[in-house]
């Protein structure tokens, strides 16, 4: 009988363990995506400066990450997206010290774009930022693009 009672109480403990780790599951918040930048042997991982709701751009997540990654005159930098943002439109934003350089990528084009470090016209790379873009409309029934989601990466320069 004592160990009837003991099996029995095993089997309440591990059910209720289980139990909290279903529970824990089902309520944690899912993983958000990572960018990452890679030139020269050196690799960053990135997740979202900032990471809204599509439908609602007040329900936020604000981490501000903001990677760093060192680079050079003679090597490109490679920019890879998961398929989480590339299915979506997506936007690179590449910050030279003179002027921007914007792209837009439609959905399901790109996974990675090779981002030069120097540009002739523009100056040196100070920054890469990705972007997700939601259409909103104004109180005056204008529509324009805002962004609710964005990674950056800095460039440090030796």
């Amino acid at each position: 009988m004592k160990r009837v009672i003991a099996v029995l109480a095993v089997v309440a403990v591990l059910a209720s363990i289980g139990t909290g780790v279903l529970v824990w599951r089902l309520h944690s918040q899912p993983e958000l995506p990572t960018i990452s930048a890679y030139t020269d042997g050196h690799l960053v991982r990135v997740g979202p400066y900032r990471y809204c709701q599509v439908l609602d751009l007040n329900d936020c997540e604000i981490p501000q990450t903001v990677g760093e990654l060192a680079v050079d005159r003679e090597h490109v930098v490679q920019l890879s997206v998961p398929p989480a943002i590339a299915r979506a439109p997506w936007i690179l934003l590449r910050a030279y010290e003179g002027e921007d350089v914007v792209e837009e990528f439609r959905p399901n084009s790109r996974l990675a774009v090779t981002i030069p470090t120097v540009d002739p016209h523009r100056g040196r790379l100070t920054g890469i930022a990705v972007q997700l873009p939601t259409l909103v409309r104004d109180e005056a029934g204008n529509e324009f693009p805002l962004p609710h989601a964005e990674w950056s990466v800095r460039t440090v320069w030796p």
